[in-house]
């Protein structure tokens, strides 16, 4: 069973940080890839950042290049996201996905966490 620790999602004004953190752990599990996605009731699940775990390949959605930074945790098949200079628009529920490679589409990931709320409001 593939278990999925999520933390850091909260309310921020516009132009502050959060940090969203990610650990799955599981018998028999192979992840080499992890990542962000975010999703609004108007809109399907996005790819916001994404890496191959060896550091190899890290990608990130243009509407937060330069703002946002994913990097591996301490812990094993651990992830961080930091946000920074957060915009209104970045409100959404942030999920955590994992899997055996890295992928834009949201079906070729494999495990998926439930979610935490980010919240950009003046």
């Amino acid at each position: 069973q593939v278990q999925f620790v999520e933390s850091g999602g909260g309310l921020v004004q516009p132009g502050e940080s959060l940090t969203l953190s990610c650990a799955v752990s599981g018998s028999s599990l192979y992840i080499s890839a992890m990542g962000w996605y975010r999703q609004t009731p108007e809109k399907q699940r996005d790819l916001v950042a994404g890496m191959l775990l060896s550091g190899e390949t890290i990608k990130y959605a243009d509407s937060v290049k330069g703002r946002f930074t994913i990097s591996r945790g301490n812990a094993k098949n651990t992830v961080i996201l930091q946000m920074n200079n957060l915009k209104f628009e970045d409100t959404a529920k942030y999920y955590c996905a994992a899997g055996s490679r890295f992928s834009w589409s949201q079906s070729e990931w494999t495990y998926w966490g439930q979610g935490t709320q980010v919240t950009v409001s003046s």
